[in-house]
């Protein structure tokens, strides 16, 4: 019985003076407690038993200091190795310890986490957080509450801090080595790692944890777990801890690669190459020792993503966006930005001959490099020049080869005829720049290439095509090769106006284009300036990152003016001496504020409209003040508007802007937010065109935007280029205004009533509606027309000379048609082209509704440009095989087919030119007539909507018989070799 009691401390009374004074008291003692656990156990065994038994908070402290050294080695275990006494060991750690110790103090939170951060803790505090969601989603019927969902948010927090660091593959990688002895073995713990970490499972836990526990009623915060662009920038940032470690073992850089390959697959692959890019490639001089030995360990095609996602970055944060290109620039001239890009992908070339062999395809393949600027086209020719230099075989000239593909892609004639001319204008510049570098480094060889089959037959291809664009590309190509082959008296030259242009001039130019090879460290300081202002809403900051809190500035104290001293002196003033003229002031207006009861819910310091772009952003990205929020967001097109035409700060912060606009969400649930939004996107659009058109024209394929956004942002270039056009005044009673739609019954909740009916009136399809029955009408008024009797018996009226001068319409200049092509519309369908090519049509941009807005807007910016348009065949030409590509599609949903049928109607009824449709497109023109009969006999009448369609389809039908009877003859001619 005695072993139970154990004394604390010992009291000793010396003498008894006071005798009132008690004779036991109370002794706080300054030692510590003695503890549970006085010696380390001597096996996995003995700790799981410590464990088991309950112990207090010093022997756990004990025992996790001790599991958590590597001295433990000693004992002959270690809980880090995959063995089923450590696993034993570990299990009870998550199921039983860390619900009883966790939180209760930070060194022992510290310790729990340093002993389960391993693959075989990581895996089972993943399987228990699993396990909790299904426990919290079961109960959710029965128990509610902040009480049920507590384990849930503690595992979620574990699991946060357990994985957090930027080293974590690291570390696991070298326990892994340090304590493994079997290579097979360490390969499959590894392979486990990557299991976990390396295959979204993470990312789906953390985001379904957060989501049952908002919808049990708990609170949890969220974290960059359940981000998947976080994440993978989390991954990107642990390949680059395990690269900079300077090691000769190549199972490291072959770990890495792995570990890069995994993060590739989860979906943003931008952020991890990024991440690479911005702590190896553009801080380190010697990137390429480190960089080299992972990519040689990547598979090919992990080093063609690689590669391409590199390309995105360059052209997206580091060279020019401007589409087309400055042609006043002056390309003898090497920018530091392209010198620096042509560098970094030298660094990623290296000696790989799959990466070079890439970069050959990439450049010769008009699909896979019209998509981006022409600075990365630039700096990648570039780049391929000077790493053919070193190429060992003799027997074969790279730069001479792929002049050679490009110049038989450049006139083949279906390339010629069917791709959209942003691949042709692309494919031009290519071979412009191949050829000079191909002059300079042997000049009889390309001598030879321009006396080629390939390139004769493609120059008359290009002279003999029906699209001016095509014909210009062809004319400007052939005189500028022959400019550098030909003697002085035979050289090709074609003296007309259109070569003689400033585009023209700096076509001829890129032949002088000699880039050189400088340091790719030089980048960083374009790429972190534009680091985060091209990602759109993405951030960038690490996951560990804290805001700090913004520090008000202190108020300046007031002036005290001190009373003079001595006697004062007074004027005394009588009142009858007063003016009678003078006029007192106007009693102020009051304050609706004022009459508040409560003087502390007066709110004086009231934001003020911004006056600067720099203020309008930040009120725009201040998603805490409700009032400078909204105020900014209202402000924002009038002060656009009124800012483009002064200076250059609209132009400056253009792109930063639109790109706030885009990303921007409706955090306060305004009434009028996205007609604001849409508002000041369009200010954004027409304050500069050629620049910002391209750039939106970008951002509904590339961009990283929801299915609204991006409607959104067609909208805005198809009610931008009408504005242009000169049809402001006429949209403006079309222009949505967000109005309540009252329903016949009942209406759905308030927030649901707006979005719906937002939709309903969205503004595109609201001009196309309009647009449509204008079209519709003069052919509704022929038909009854022809119905109505021989001309003979009607009566002719006359009109009033105030009635016709009220029809007669006001000439107003269109500003759209020079740029239309160029700003516009090649960007739309290039891109169209591009993403289908990519992704086929299992894609977001086949979604009904966005194709629908799509094909609305592409009909909206040709009406705009008018007929007289000189890009007119050429945007038809596009359009037209762009229609007959998504006829599939239309069939299968009635809104697709509604703006198919719209876009056509369109088409036909802005080419004035008949003849020319019946010569140039008669394949296409039959075609759409045909199909267009079997819509007419498939969508049956009786409501509305089928109606319409039936209207659409009897109008197009109209159209296009139009046509065939009038030149069928010659319809027939031309089809015959069909």
């Amino acid at each position: 019985m005695g072993d139970f009691l154990t004394a604390v401390s010992t009291v000793s009374l010396k003498s008894r003076q006071n005798i009132n004074k008690p004779i036991i008291e109370e002794v706080i003692s300054e030692r510590p407690k003695p503890r549970t656990v006085r010696k380390s156990p001597a096996s996995t065994d003995e700790a799981l038993h410590i464990l088991r038994s309950s112990p207090d908070q010093d022997a756990l402290h004990d025992l996790l200091l001790f599991l958590s050294q590597p001295s433990q080695q000693s004992a002959g275990f270690d809980i880090k190795i995959p063995t089923p006494s450590s696993a034993k060991v570990v299990n009870e750690l998550i199921n039983t310890t860390l619900p009883d110790f966790w939180g209760s103090d930070d060194q022992t939170n510290v310790l729990l986490l340093d002993c389960l951060r391993s693959v075989a803790g990581i895996g089972g505090v993943l399987a228990k957080l699993r396990l909790s969601i299904s426990k919290c989603q079961s109960a959710r019927k029965g128990v509610q509450g902040s009480e049920s969902t507590q384990p849930l948010s503690d595992l979620t927090s574990i699991l946060l801090q357990l994985i957090s660091s930027d080293s974590l593959a690291e570390n696991v990688y070298d326990d892994i080595n340090r304590l493994v002895e079997s290579q097979a073995k360490r390969t499959l713990l590894w392979k486990e790692f990557l299991t976990l970490v390396g295959t979204g499972k993470i990312i789906a836990s953390a985001a379904e944890a957060e989501d049952t526990v908002k919808s049990a009623g708990g609170q949890l915060e969220p974290s960059w777990l359940s981000n998947g662009s976080k994440y993978s920038a989390w991954l990107g940032r642990n390949v680059c801890t395990m690269l900079h470690k300077t090691t000769k073992d190549t199972s490291t850089f072959k770990a890495a690669a792995q570990l890069f390959g995994k993060a590739l697959g989860i979906g943003y692959p931008v952020r991890v190459v990024e991440e690479i890019h911005t702590h190896i490639t553009f801080i380190s001089p010697h990137a390429g020792s480190k960089l080299q030995p992972m990519l040689q360990s990547l598979q090919a095609h992990e080093q063609r993503q690689l590669l391409d996602q590199t390309f995105k970055i360059l052209s997206k944060q580091c060279l020019p966006l401007m589409s087309p290109p400055d042609f006043d620039e002056t390309l003898t001239e090497s920018p530091s930005t392209i010198v620096a890009a042509s560098a970094t992908i030298m660094e990623l070339i290296g000696n790989s001959e799959a990466m070079r062999s890439h970069l050959e395809t990439w450049l010769s393949d008009p699909a896979l490099n019209a998509s981006e600027s022409f600075a990365l086209r630039r700096a990648a020719v570039s780049a391929f020049v000077h790493a053919s230099k070193g190429t060992t075989n003799m027997l074969e000239d790279p730069i001479q080869d792929l002049t050679e593909k490009v110049i038989k892609r450049f006139g083949d004639n279906l390339f010629i005829k069917h791709s959209p001319i942003l691949q042709q204008e692309a494919c031009a510049q290519v071979l412009l720049l191949l050829a000079g570098y191909a002059h300079r480094a042997q000049p009889m060889s390309l001598f030879i290439m321009a006396r080629s089959s390939a390139h004769l037959n493609g120059m008359s291809n290009r002279l003999n095509s029906s699209s001016p664009r095509a014909r210009f590309l062809g004319m400007i190509v052939g005189m500028t090769i022959s400019d550098l082959v030909d003697k002085p008296g035979s050289k090709m030259n074609f003296d007309i106006d259109d070569v003689k242009t400033t585009e023209g001039k700096w076509y001829q130019r890129l032949v002088k284009v000699d880039d050189k090879i400088g340091d790719h460290t030089k980048i960083k300081e374009v790429f972190g300036a534009k680091k985060v202002r091209e990602l759109g809403p993405a951030t960038t900051s690490s996951p560990h990152s804290v805001k700090k809190p913004i520090q008000a500035k202190p108020k300046p104290k007031p002036l005290i003016q001190e009373e003079p001293q001595g006697p004062r002196i007074m004027e005394v003033l009588d009142d009858s001496e007063e003016d009678d003229d003078l006029v007192p002031y106007a009693k102020p207006d009051s304050d609706p504020e004022d009459e508040d009861e409560d003087p502390t819910m007066i709110n004086r310091d009231k934001p003020k409209a911004p006056v600067y772009i720099r203020d309008l952003m930040a009120g725009l990205n201040d998603s805490e003040n409700y009032d400078r929020h909204s105020l900014a967001l209202k402000s924002a097109a009038a002060l656009i508007r009124r800012k483009s035409s002064f200076g250059k700060e609209v132009s400056d912060h253009a792109l930063e802007l639109a790109s706030i606009l885009v990303g921007l969400g409706d955090t306060f649930d305004m009434e009028d937010f996205l007609e604001l939004r849409l508002q000041a996107l369009i200010a954004v659009l027409v304050s500069n065109p050629e620049q910002m058109a391209p750039w939106f024209a970008r951002q509904v394929f590339d961009g990283d935007y929801s299915l609204s956004q991006r409607t959104t942002v067609l909208s805005v270039l198809g009610l931008g280029a009408r504005e242009l056009a000169g049809y402001k005044d006429e949209d403006e009673d079309l222009n949505p205004k967000i109005a309540a739609t009252s329903f016949p019954s009942k209406q759905l909740p308030e927030r649901l009533h707006r979005m719906y009916t937002a939709e309903r009136n969205a503004p595109v399809a609201r001009i196309a509606s309009n647009l449509e029955r204008s079209m519709i009408q003069p052919m509704a008024l022929d038909a009854a027309d022809k119905m109505s009797g021989p001309n003979i018996l009607k009566v002719r009226t006359f009109s009033s000379r105030m009635e016709v001068e009220k029809k007669r319409k006001k000439i107003i200049p269109n500003a759209l048609a020079k740029i239309v092509a160029e700003g516009f519309f090649f960007p739309l369908t290039g891109r169209w082209w591009q993403n289908l090519q990519a992704y086929g049509v299992e894609n977001v941009h086949f979604q009904p509704f966005l194709l629908s807005t799509y094909l609305k807007t592409l009909s909206l910016v040709l009406h705009a440009a008018g007929s007289g348009t000189i890009s007119l065949p050429q945007m038809t030409a596009e359009f037209w095989e762009l229609i007959l590509s998504v006829r599939t599609n239309a069939l299968a949903d009635v809104s697709v087919l509604e703006a198919v049928l719209f876009a056509t109607l369109t088409l036909l009824d802005m080419n004035e030119d008949k003849r020319r449709l019946a010569e140039e497109h008669s394949k296409q023109l039959i075609e759409t007539q045909e199909w267009v009969e079997l819509v007419f006999d498939r969508v049956g009448g009786g409501d509305e909507e089928g109606e319409r369609i039936r209207m659409l389809a009897a109008s197009v039908l109209m159209k296009t018989r139009e046509v065939v009877d009038k030149y069928q003859r010659l319809l027939v001619g031309d089809l015959v070799d069909y």
